[in-house]
């Protein structure tokens, strides 16, 4: 009953008190322990999986991850000749030259088990220079953005959650629209998108950069089915994400130069003086 009230007094306070935000990263301080220690059995169960397999199968394993190697080498190499190739035009056009993002390695330790909301918690947070809006990807494409950040972990929304969405713009021919969550983890679904639009099945959505919000050019989604409606003047455009969103565990954070939101003064080492 106590811990009850507790928790009632403590919603009915972020509900009704507007200076309940600036006490909710003390708060996240508080819960960050449990959570490292929830995610305790699955490091555990992870490491004697890696400690009992297979020789073969390892060997097996690591011939395929060199063949990757090699492939993503030669990938390599042709966007560097691209890359080049891209800053020649510039100059030619008199272009200012864009500077890539800085991205930083994150994981997983969390996941909200409510089935109609799609959030994450990561292991990054104040300490880590990470901000509100922060977009976070995985090796296929964008997952989400940040919406809570804590001392040392934050609160991702996916992109499948019915509350986000996302500029994109079909790589084929650049044709710009809305990407929104439905609040199923394998489906998106195309904002107002014109019956007579250029848009096929397969076609590639990445991220169009407007609003300044995610970067320019990362994968997104896949057209997956497409509605036309005689009688409606918009069609039904289905997409699935190119990201691993229920199996990525390993992520990457971008940075911008500047970001959008300032970052809250969160010093512990002084306030543990204070206590």
């Amino acid at each position: 009953m106590l811990i009850v009230s507790f928790s009632l007094t403590l919603m009915g306070a972020d509900l009704y008190w507007p200076a309940m935000g600036q006490y909710r990263g003390y708060l996240t301080l508080a819960v960050t322990p449990v959570q490292w220690f929830v995610d305790v059995p699955n490091r555990l169960l992870a490491s004697m999986d890696e400690s009992i397999g297979d020789r073969s199968l390892l060997l097996e394993e690591n011939q395929k991850l060199q063949s990757d190697l090699l492939i993503l080498a030669r990938k390599l190499q042709r966007l560097e000749s691209l890359t080049t190739e891209n800053a020649v035009l510039r100059q030619l056009l008199s272009a200012a030259e864009k500077i890539d993002e800085r991205v930083e390695l994150t994981e997983l330790i969390g996941v909200n088990p409510n089935p109609f909301i799609h959030q994450i918690i990561i292991n990054k947070g104040l300490q880590n220079q990470v901000y509100l809006g922060q977009p976070v990807l995985d090796a296929e494409g964008v997952m989400g953005q940040v919406v809570e950040v804590g001392p040392y972990t934050s609160r991702v929304l996916m992109i499948t959650d019915a509350r986000h969405a996302i500029p994109v713009e079909v790589n084929r021919n650049g044709f710009r629209s809305l990407l929104v969550g439905k609040g199923t983890i394998d489906e998106l679904l195309l904002d107002h998108v014109p019956d007579t639009a250029d848009i096929k099945v397969g076609d590639i959505l990445v991220s169009s950069g407007l609003g300044q919000r995610f970067p320019t050019g990362y994968p997104v989604a896949v057209v997956s089915e497409i509605e036309h409606d005689p009688g409606q003047p918009f069609a039904m455009v289905k997409a699935k994400p190119t990201a691993r969103l229920d199996k990525s565990r390993h992520l990457l954070i971008a940075f911008r130069l500047e970001p959008e939101y300032p970052l809250p003064n969160f010093d512990l080492e002084q306030e543990g003086e204070q206590q």
